[in-house]
């Protein structure tokens, strides 16, 4: 099957003209041109363009892992305060509006209503670092509120945004108490 194919196309080549057949083997050199350049040089080249992106994008990741891991290390580096320290730390912040803090023994149980997201994750990041406090459990429910109506003066019709209802337990440090060795 395969040889009579070969022999027709062989007879049709015969019976072209020179110059058929020249216009012919140009077409079919450009042909392989283009196929090798789309199968091996085109990939390489967008590979190419999309490593100065991929670069700068790990060597955003690199810095954010370095700067936590100085901060792992600051952490690691402070000497502990007692249990008493740190309940007094932690009271002596200024709580943000919705918030209640309720000593229990080792831990502190902080009762939140309405409160935005970045206002928990600013106080937690303050409380953890100085008062040496850290969350253990967390029960919270997602609710909008809506801005325009604490805030006359605001232009927007109806702004909302999340804010948070619920509880948060965080754990006093075990440090020496006060009074002890």
């Amino acid at each position: 099957m395969m040889a009579k194919i070969r022999r027709a196309i062989q007879q049709r080549w015969l019976t072209l003209s020179v110059r058929e057949q020249h216009g012919l083997k140009v077409v079919g050199v450009l042909l392989l041109v283009w196929l090798s350049w789309q199968v091996l040089i085109a990939p390489a080249q967008t590979k190419l363009r999309q490593a100065a992106s991929q670069r700068q994008a790990v060597a955003q990741q690199l810095s954010h892992m370095q700067a936590l891991q100085a901060q792992a290390q600051a952490l690691q580096q402070r000497t502990p305060i007692s249990r008493d320290s740190a309940l007094k730390a932690l009271q002596g912040f200024a709580l943000p509006s919705g918030m209640q803090l309720n000593p229990q023994g080792e831990r502190v149980l902080v009762t939140l209503k309405a409160v935005p997201a970045h206002v928990i994750s600013q106080w937690l990041a303050q409380v953890r670092t100085q008062a040496q406090v850290l969350p253990s459990e967390v029960h919270l429910t997602r609710a909008t509120f809506n801005t325009a109506m604490s805030n006359p003066a605001s232009n927007t019709s109806s702004a909302t945004s999340p804010v948070w209802d619920g509880s948060l337990v965080l754990v006093l440090p075990r440090g020496a108490q006060a009074g002890g060795s």
